[in-house]
């Protein structure tokens, strides 16, 4: 009895609600797929909503790609170099400072 409860919760609750474990399952119940032991959660979400023809809505684009962040933290130490040397406010300094500083954690994150 207990499993079928289990079963009928993990048909309720949407996929990027699922644990890994339970994604795991799933996916090796789709033919033609290899290693699904050695996939990560995003990697397990993607195979499974292409089987079953699920259209994400923010498949477009996830984020940015560590290569642009590191654009943008150059053009934004840039900007700060030019302001400082004009002379502007401490408060736009600091504003691009911590714009700077949270785009390179982002880095830190996506790396």
């Amino acid at each position: 009895m207990g499993k079928k409860k289990e079963q009928k919760e993990k048909k309720e609750k949407p996929l990027d609600r699922w644990t890994v474990k339970e994604l795991r399952e799933e996916a090796l119940t789709i033919p033609d797929i290899q290693g699904v032991h050695g996939m990560n959660k995003d990697e397990l979400l993607t195979i499974i909503k292409e089987a079953r023809g699920i259209v994400d809505a923010d498949t477009g684009k996830k984020g940015d790609s560590l290569r642009e962040i590191k654009e943008k933290v150059v053009q934004l130490r840039i900007a700060r170099d030019e302001e400082r040397s004009q002379g502007v406010s401490r408060l736009r300094l600091s504003l691009l400072r911590r714009r700077i500083a949270r785009l390179k954690k982002k880095t830190r994150r996506a790396g």
